[in-house]
Formats: C-alpha cells, sequence, structure tokens
C-alpha cells in the first residue's frame, strides 16, 4: 500500500526530538494510515520500533524506508481525561474535583494523578465575581519603592514632629505585618481552579511587603530608630492572623481593619508634615482600598449564597472581642483604646503647632478621623445587608487599635 505522507527526519535522533516530528505528521492521518519515514541517523533501526510500541503504532520494514502504521491506541492514555471545566473566569466549577490538583482551569487532565485536596475547594467559600478584574487591576498598578517615592525630597522636620511620623509609620509597619500574614496563610489552602483569587491574595502580599519596606524606610530616613509598640496592639492583630475561616478573615480585615486603616491613611495624605510621608501614604492607599473592594464584594455574594452567614459574622464578632478582652484583662488600658504614643502622634501631626489653639484643632481632627471611621464600617456593613442598629453596634465593637 502507498502511505499516505511522509515524513524527513534527517540525521535527527530519537534523543534529539525526532518524535516530535513523527507526532506531528501522525496527528493528521486515521488509524490504519501509513507514514513513510526517512531517515540516517545510525540507531534509527532501533529506535523507531521502540518508540512505536510505547505509542501503540507498527513499523514495517518492506525496503529501505521504514513505513509507520497508525495505530487506534495513540490517545488511549487520554480517554478517561476530563476538562478541567472551562480556561474563562466565567464558568468556575462550583466544586472542582480534588484529582484535577495544580492542573491549568480548562486543560485536559489525564487520569491516575495525586488527589490533592484543599482546605477551601468550593467555589461559594473563596470566590467573588470582580476578582479576576481586581487582579487585573492590582496587576497593572504595582509600584516599586525605589521609583514611586522621591527618596531625596526635602524633609527637614523639627525634632519632635519627625518623632511623631517615626511612631506613626512604626505603627503602620506593625499593622501590614499582620495585613501580609493574614492572606498569605490561605494562599496555599484555596483550590489552584479559582486561581484568580490565589492572584489576587499574592498580589495583597506584595503589596503588603512594599509597604512594610516604604514605612520603614520613612521611619529611618531621619532617625536611627523606630517607636514604639504596644502589647495590647499586637495582641489584637494577632487575633487577626489566629483566625481560620476564610469569610470571617475577610470580615474582621477587610470590611473593618483594612477598610479603617484606609481612613487612616487618608488622614494622612491630609496632614503629613512632608511630602516622602504624604507620598508613601497614599501609594498604600490606593492599594488597601482594592483590598476592601475585594473583601466586601466576597461577603456579598456569600450573603446571597448562605443567608445565614450575617448570624455567624456577627455572632463570631463578638465572641472575638469578648476572648480578647478576657486574654488582656491586664492590658486593659491598652486594650481599650490606641495606643498612647500613636493617638498623640496623630494628634501632632493633624494640629502643625504646639500652641494651645493648634492642639485643640488636632484634637478635633483626630476625632473626626475616628468618627469617619465608625460611619465607614457602619456603610459596609450595612452593604452587606445589616441593618442600620446592628451596623452600628458591630461597628463599635470594632477594636479602637483601629485594624
Amino acid at each position: 500500500m502507498t502511505p499516505a505522507a511522509s515524513v524527513d527526519l534527517a540525521g535527527l535522533g530519537f534523543d534529539e526530538g525526532a518524535h516530535v516530528l513523527l507526532r506531528r505528521a501522525l496527528v493528521p492521518l486515521r488509524p490504519g494510515a501509513r507514514l513513510a519515514v526517512d531517515g540516517r541517523h545510525p540507531q534509527l533501526r532501533v529506535h523507531l520500533p521502540a518508540w512505536c510500541r510505547a505509542n501503540g503504532h507498527r513499523v514495517e520494514w518492506s525496503g529501505p524506508t521504514p513505513v509507520i502504521v497508525r495505530g487506534d491506541r495513540d490517545d488511549q492514555r487520554w480517554l478517561g481525561a476530563v476538562r478541567a471545566g472551562s480556561p474563562g473566569p466565567g464558568s468556575v466549577d462550583p466544586r472542582p474535583a480534588s484529582g484535577w490538583g495544580l492542573a491549568a482551569r480548562g486543560s485536559l487532565v489525564e487520569e491516575g494523578g495525586p488527589e490533592v485536596h484543599f482546605d477551601l475547594e468550593e467555589r461559594d467559600l473563596v470566590w467573588a465575581a470582580v476578582a479576576p478584574r481586581l487582579y487585573a487591576h492590582a496587576a497593572n498598578r504595582q509600584w516599586s519603592p525605589d521609583t514611586a517615592v522621591d527618596w531625596h525630597a526635602p524633609v527637614d522636620l523639627p525634632d519632635d514632629i519627625e518623632a511623631a511620623v517615626v511612631q506613626v509609620m512604626t505603627y503602620l509597619v506593625e499593622n501590614e505585618q499582620a495585613a501580609l500574614l493574614v492572606p498569605a496563610r490561605f494562599l496555599g489552602r484555596i483550590h489552584p481552579h479559582f486561581r484568580e483569587v490565589v492572584q489576587l491574595l499574592a498580589v495583597q502580599v506584595a503589596d503588603e511587603a512594599r509597604h512594610m519596606e516604604v514605612f520603614t524606610r520613612r521611619a529611618l530616613l531621619r532617625s536611627p530608630t523606630l517607636g514604639s509598640s504596644s502589647a495590647g496592639g499586637r495582641a489584637s492583630l494577632w487575633t487577626l492572623v489566629q483566625e481560620s475561616d476564610f469569610s470571617l478573615t475577610s470580615f474582621l480585615l477587610s470590611v473593618l481593619g483594612e477598610g479603617t486603616f484606609v481612613d487612616l491613611l487618608a488622614f494622612l495624605v491630609a496632614h503629613a508634615p512632608d511630602p516622602v510621608t504624604r507620598r508613601v501614604a497614599w501609594l498604600a492607599m490606593q492599594d488597601e482600598r482594592r483590598h476592601v473592594l475585594f473583601g466586601v464584594a466576597h461577603l456579598a455574594e456569600q450573603s446571597r449564597v448562605d443567608p445565614g452567614l450575617r448570624d455567624r459574622l456577627r455572632d463570631r464578632l463578638r465572641d472575638r472581642l469578648r476572648a480578647a478582652v478576657e486574654r488582656r484583662h491586664d492590658a486593659l488600658l491598652d486594650t481599650a483604646g490606641l495606643n498612647d504614643d500613636v493617638s498623640d502622634a496623630l494628634l501632632v501631626l493633624a494640629a502643625g503647632g504646639w500652641d494651645p489653639a493648634s492642639i485643640a484643632s488636632g484634637h478635633r481632627r483626630v476625632q473626626a478621623l475616628r468618627q469617619a471611621m465608625d460611619d465607614g464600617r457602619r456603610r459596609r456593613l450595612e452593604r452587606l445587608g445589616f441593618p442600620a442598629d446592628e451596623a452600628a453596634e458591630l461597628s463599635a465593637l470594632h477594636t479602637r487599635n483601629f485594624m
């Protein structure tokens, strides 16, 4: 029978990629079709039959040129394969198979791979329709601490004002360390099928790492040391890191904590005494707004699929705060309010002077900040479906350490 096609391997051996040319030549042929193989490699007579046997084909040597008879078992290994959903974000599988493991969404998954189980492998536990768009936005808005901030801008502040900046920056670094650890803990727990959520959280970790860097660099720009860290502040932040439920963490960190943090950064943008402080606060604020948006969007979708979520969020928050108070009963002053060093530093920055009138003005501005934080928390809670009175109650229960 005359071969239906031919392929010329020239002097190419199977250890050099000859099989790639053979596969390509066999793809359009039907089972039983014949492929003539020209080749000069000295081991062709040995390697060609071995490769054909492994791939379900047969070789005929009716002359100097071998002929491959295409078998019907070439794709046998893929007979039980299934598609891991669709590659686009619009058709995310509600519960991707554990056998898909690390397979790319939309790929053809061969049977027999490891069964990989993830803690968060249901769409409704982690998904938000806005995640793909937020990730694209986040990827396009990455910035470099070296180039996004003019570290040579004039910063010539009085020692007491510089000390206030250093204290606030120290507090920001502490909060951002917690905000980095929280999403980092979930990265390995989410099924890779929900890749946009994983990617978004990974970018969020990178965001917080940058924030820590620029806040630290600003603190040490004119000072050899950082400011103080209160026991109550650290204990409050640690309760965030300890939370293991993804939705509850989104509620505590994004809806309450980082939402409040955005107000604080906006306050610093308005009252920064130098351009470097203003710039690092503004850059961080843009990132934090995106973090809050994902948390609120995720919880809004959760509330639609789980009507009982709001009750659990409310009860868990109350339990968390009550437990935190019990753990920190011997540090009640810190627990009941913001670290005095930080609170005073914010007042000094808002005052802009040391005369009584300026200090009184700074105090009013800090009080207005606290009110803005409370108003923002209420709005986000009401957006999630909490009645106004309950939103007010939950906002009042939020830790006064801001985050």
